[in-house]
């Protein structure tokens, strides 16, 4: 049976380990052949680096204290590439595996593109979204094909004004064979968290999350548990019904890196995506069975350090503290974005760079992630609001005129 997946993006990393293969899923192995990567793009290291002859091992398992042993002798010092050439190939191959999750989202989600790249700039910034759009636009479609693109686990909860804070991070059960309380697990112990219109929670509920989303952790029973990497939230909410809503507190607001802003396909795209689900023996249910595995749980972690040693000058650095600090003295703004802004540009800028396969970070990586970033942390005065004002409108004002710098 052939296997079309590609190896784990850890594996070119580390040129001089044996080629590992990976078991495919049953739901693998009856998707479809096309990959997003042509074949003859090799993604392994072997492609690009120098042949190095390892000594034969028999077959069996090797001790962590004879690993060592069994390394090949290092290569000669001509064929032994720089740092800054390894560093171009491990960004070339991230840049493709990238690529490949594109194409793969984009099977299931027509015509939110754009979109699409917001959340994965989140995933490769270690940063959690709120989603704002009316409902049957694919926002749980969108998480459910993104978990089963790296193979990761994915939970969903519908929050309702019942919803208590336990039904998220979860509680102690006592069990009468052991007489012991056992900690059960809630479905925030997840890797994709999808918090289904988040705001029709109280806000005691609603802050269940925020530990999670900051610190990574949950704290049961005065018992600290670590969430498996990576973690990512992603919330939606409707900004149609106001009717038994609560709104979400500053503090939560600020912790979500993104607010994206989920809007009609276009004629075209509507009509395509119609043709694909009508064809479809599921109806309209959530089939996300075209999406192929084209990473690991590990690989991600290993994108979101590639991305977060991408280099920065420093005028572009300051240019990202420049746009946050404008906010606070903007006219028509009664409240400015704090610190938390200034890193999630930073953080956003340099996932977008290694999205598009740049060396560095350009102003306009930058420009493309600021709006996204600073429009749930600003506020509008009375007056911008009354005269018919959207906050994007006040915030490309403020991008056209605060100088980008030259590079």
């Amino acid at each position: 049976m052939n296997d079309d997946r590609k190896p784990p993006l850890d594996e070119p990393l580390e040129r001089d380990q044996p080629e590992h293969h990976e078991h495919l899923t049953e739901a693998d192995v009856d998707a479809p052949a096309a990959s997003a990567v042509e074949p003859d793009e090799h993604l392994d290291a072997e492609a690009s680096a120098p042949a190095v002859h390892e000594p034969s091992v028999s077959v069996g398992t090797v001790d962590a204290a004879d690993a060592v042993d069994l390394e090949p002798p290092a290569p000669p010092a001509a064929e032994t590439e720089t740092e800054e050439e390894h560093a171009a190939q491990q960004r070339l191959r991230a840049t493709k595996r990238i690529h490949a999750l594109q194409h793969e989202l984009r099977k299931v989600l027509i015509g939110q593109e754009a979109v699409i790249d917001d959340v994965l700039t989140a995933l490769l910034a270690g940063g959690h979204v709120l989603i704002e759009g009316v409902p049957g636009l694919g926002k749980t479609l969108l998480v459910r094909a993104l978990a089963r693109c790296f193979g990761g686990d994915f939970a969903r909860i519908q929050f309702t004004p019942d919803l208590m804070p336990s039904d998220i991070t979860g509680h102690a059960v006592y069990d009468r064979q052991s007489e012991q309380f056992n900690l059960r697990k809630g479905p925030v112990f997840t890797h994709l968290l999808l918090a289904d219109e988040i705001n029709r929670a109280p806000a005691k509920t609603q802050a269940a999350l925020l530990e999670a989303m900051q610190e990574r952790q949950v704290t049961l029973e005065g018992t600290a548990m670590p969430i498996a990497q990576p973690f990512m939230v992603l919330a939606t909410q409707n900004p149609i019904e106001q009717e038994g809503t609560y709104p979400l507190p500053e503090a939560e607001l600020d912790r979500f890196m993104l607010k994206l802003r989920l809007g009609y396909p276009d004629a075209e795209q509507e009509l395509a995506m119609v043709r694909q689900v009508t064809r479809s023996t599921r109806a309209d249910m959530l089939d996300v069975q075209p999406v192929r595995q084209v990473l690991v749980a590990k690989d991600v972690a290993i994108l979101q350090r590639l991305a977060s040693e991408l280099p920065m000058d420093e005028r572009v650095l300051d240019y990202a503290v420049r746009l946050a600090r404008a906010t606070r003295t903007w006219p028509g703004l009664i409240l400015g974005a704090g610190p938390r802004a200034s890193i999630a540009l930073v953080r956003g800028a340099r996932a977008r760079a290694l999205m598009r396969g740049g060396e560095f970070v350009l102003p306009d990586d930058v420009k493309g992630c600021a709006l996204a970033v600073l429009r749930h942390r600003v506020r509008l005065s009375a007056e911008l609001e009354i005269d018919g004002m959207e906050v994007d409108q006040l915030l490309q004002q403020l991008l056209d005129q605060v100088p980008a710098p030259r590079v």
